[in-house]
């Protein structure tokens, strides 16, 4: 396990954190988080993680300090990598308001930890087993202005996990407020009919995945076209393929969901080119 997190700025030795009790972040979930990869000490995808995270600070009315930059962020987290001797790892930058009551922050300042971890190696490697997976019913994701950023709130997904590690399933797809498919607990969905990709839209009430962003500014250069749009759990069941994405893995490709079994043909291509598009 990693020695040592950084917490606003100060590297610390793991097991040492303290947070107060009266901390919203820990309190009502008032805050945001990325989770970013660096591979050969660089951080992959920087630029759009930098941008959602801002974003998200903006929209949340946090006051930013001026400290508060891309490069800043990029130069703590490269530095705590060295520290942990971490060529490769996975990352986890939380932002959060600190003490105070629902009504009374003491501060609109974000604190902020930044969390190391190795990269095992599958994640540098299409899965080899595909997902089985499911859908969460208990819980529905709102449809709002906050419904695309990774807030600390992260009740619904968290759900979701805990029902596919129970059901012995790799996921569960996440619906919204009007019933249809969302995301899934870690990771942005997509489909794969006729050799057309389709995705829910923002709007549905999905996070705004980085590498879901990656894949559709890029699918020109994969040679596919990609529709953003509603998408209904029967459709999950029609479709050709069905495949995750996320930062850190990339691409996953699902073997079974209900009682639909898909090949991974075309999600086998479209992962290969992603890696090469992201390794140039």
């Amino acid at each position: 396990m990693p020695e040592f997190y950084n917490y606003n700025g100060k590297i610390c030795e793991a097991g040492d954190f303290f947070i107060s009790p009266d901390n919203r972040g820990f309190r009502y979930g008032d805050g945001l988080f990325e989770t970013m990869v660096v591979t050969d000490g660089k951080i992959r995808l920087a630029d759009l993680h930098f941008d959602r995270l801002f974003s998200g600070m903006n929209l949340m009315r946090f006051e930013i300090p001026k400290l508060f930059t891309s490069d800043y962020f990029k130069d703590e987290i490269l530095s705590l990598c060295k520290k942990n001797k971490l060529v490769n790892a996975r990352v986890r930058l939380a932002v959060f308001r600190g003490d105070g009551g629902l009504y009374d922050a003491q501060s609109m300042l974000p604190n902020f930890v930044i969390q190391v971890w190795p990269l095992p190696d599958h994640v540098f490697q299409l899965n080899e087993n595909g997902l089985v997976i499911d859908v969460y019913q208990q819980t529905r994701k709102q449809q709002d202005i906050f419904s695309n950023i990774k807030s600390a709130n992260y009740l619904p997904y968290v759900m979701a996990a805990l029902h596919a590690k129970e059901n012995r399933l790799n996921d569960c797809l996440v619906l919204n407020s009007s019933g249809n498919v969302a995301d899934a607990s870690i990771a942005n969905v997509f489909l794969l009919k006729d050799k057309i990709l389709y995705t829910p839209s923002l709007t549905e009430g999905c996070v705004a995945g980085i590498m879901r962003r990656f894949l559709i500014e890029n699918v020109n250069a994969i040679g596919l076209r990609v529709h953003e749009k509603t998408i209904t759990v029967e459709e999950v069941e029609q479709a050709d393929e069905v495949f995750l994405t996320n930062t850190t893995s990339v691409l996953r490709w699902v073997k079974q969901f209900k009682n639909k079994v898909y090949d991974n043909a075309q999600a086998s291509n479209i992962y290969k080119r992603l890696m090469d598009l992201l390794n140039n």
